[in-house]
């Protein structure tokens, strides 16, 4: 079991461990020569982290502990500026482009908290696919059914590995349509992906600046609801955990469990059924709008336009250097007129609206955050293959980007078999009341 912030915060106050010890064992996953270090780690902090590690130690030796997260090993996903780092967000294109001169707005709230951030992860260049390959510099294996080389999920694919491989406690990744989220599901772990507006963007490379949002990746619901508060500024005491008896779960029956693999059915069914047995209330309900997404999209989306608008420059430039699956999708974004702009984005007020009066009534939807698990490496090595597992990764963790909601994914497989990740999804704005819920359902579902 990943250790969660809880236990090694105790360990600390309780002089069970120290910083410099926990991060010294962070480094040394990530250097091992037999680990997934190279791969997940675009640049290793060491020198600083061991420092801000023993600053940490000093502080806590007076009495002084700057908050949950205070001493504890982080990685930040490769597309965050660190003033004097050249931001490269998994790609090559960007090795002569002058180094930031001011650091991330998230990041410094990290640094302000104590963490000790211990490297920048790889991710699929410019965070444009669900997959989490990267030919750059490698894609980070999976750690379930490691000798078979599966994908980790992506964007953030580092991020994931960093924490299921205690390279990290916990990561901090990018979610713009599941990015967070898919990683998180595909390697057992929570992830969470707050409303958008809830954590500044401000010094991260974008992709689409309108669905974009940063979350964390963790071992637990509470894991991530301490780190959200830290990104997002919010003071409040974290939320308790929601009463799950009398909660109504909206189970969408349009799409979202269409091409199911056997494992992720079994394991989807089997965390309903324990939910009801606990006295939450599933309620089927339709969702038409899903259902019409694709028809929405179909110009390029906005990913399609943001992306080919902030790359266009970059592209004539050097873009036989961008991964060929990442230029592919950018390129999209060419075609569309400011017309289909403007027809996607007041269809979008649209769909908005639409779905959030089909959820009303109730405390979140439920679905599985991935239909399928981790496929190989080898299986995506055609582009037919690549596309169609990509779309189908993305698929339903988008429903709720487009939404502007804010979802949480969490493990709902038994031991020992295929991570299996279960989403909640609600409305945006209500991250709090998510986040209580995902503490409830996070301890159903973990009872023996």
């Amino acid at each position: 079991m990943i250790p969660t912030l809880a236990e090694l915060r105790a360990a600390l106050d309780e002089g069970r461990a120290t910083s410099l010890k926990l991060t010294d064992a962070a480094l040394a996953h990530i250097a091992d020569p037999d680990g997934e270090g190279v791969r997940v780690f675009t640049k290793v902090y060491s020198g600083q982290a061991r420092a801000a590690a023993q600053a940490s130690d000093l502080l806590r030796s007076a009495g002084l502990a700057r908050s949950a997260i205070d001493g504890l090993p982080i990685s930040i996903k490769d597309l965050f500026d660190v003033a004097g780092d050249t931001t490269m967000a998994g790609s090559v294109v960007l090795a002569d482009a002058p180094p930031a001169t001011e650091t991330a707005v998230i990041v410094r709230r990290l640094l302000a908290a104590g963490a000790i951030i211990v490297g920048r992860t790889n991710m699929t260049e410019f965070a444009y696919s669900g997959i989490g390959m990267n030919p750059h510099y490698g894609t980070p294996r999976n750690p379930w059914g490691r000798e078979t080389g599966r994908i980790p999920g992506g964007s953030s694919s580092g991020a994931a590995v960093s924490v299921s491989d205690n390279m990290a406690v916990a990561a901090i990744g990018t979610d713009t349509g599941g990015s967070v989220r898919i990683p998180a599901a595909l390697c057992g772990l929570t992830g969470f992906k707050p409303t958008a507006r809830r954590v500044p963007l401000k010094g991260a490379l974008p992709l689409a600046t309108r669905l974009d949002s940063i979350g964390p990746i963790a071992a637990s619901v509470r894991c991530c609801a301490q780190l959200d508060a830290i990104l997002a500024g919010d003071d409040a005491p974290l939320p308790a955990p929601a009463r799950l008896r009398g909660i109504r779960l909206a189970l969408p029956t349009t799409i979202v469990r269409d091409d199911m693999d056997s494992q992720v059915a079994r394991s989807f069914e089997a965390a309903l059924s324990r939910l009801s047995a606990a006295g939450a209330l599933i309620e089927e309900i339709v969702v038409p709008e899903f259902a019409e997404l694709a028809a929405i999209n179909a110009t390029g989306g906005l990913s399609g336009a943001e992306a080919w608008t902030w790359h266009r420059a970059l592209i004539e430039r050097a873009g036989d250097a961008y991964d060929p699956r990442v230029i592919s999708r950018i390129r999209r974004g060419q075609a569309m007129s400011a017309a289909d702009l403007l027809e996607l984005l007041q269809a979008r007020v649209r769909w908005v609206g639409s779905v959030e009066q089909r959820i009303a009534g109730h405390d979140a939807m439920i679905m599985p955050t991935v239909p399928i698990v981790a496929p190989t490496l080898a299986e995506l090595a055609d582009d037919d293959a690549y596309y169609r597992n990509n779309a189908l990764i993305l698929r339903n963790p988008t429903f709720i980007n487009f939404l502007d909601g804010c979802a949480l994914s969490l493990p709902c497989h038994a031991p020992g078999t295929a991570p299996v990740g279960l989403m909640l999804a609600g409305a945006g704005g209500h991250d709090r009341d998510l986040l209580a819920l995902g503490m409830a359902v996070e301890a159903c579902l973990r009872q023996a």
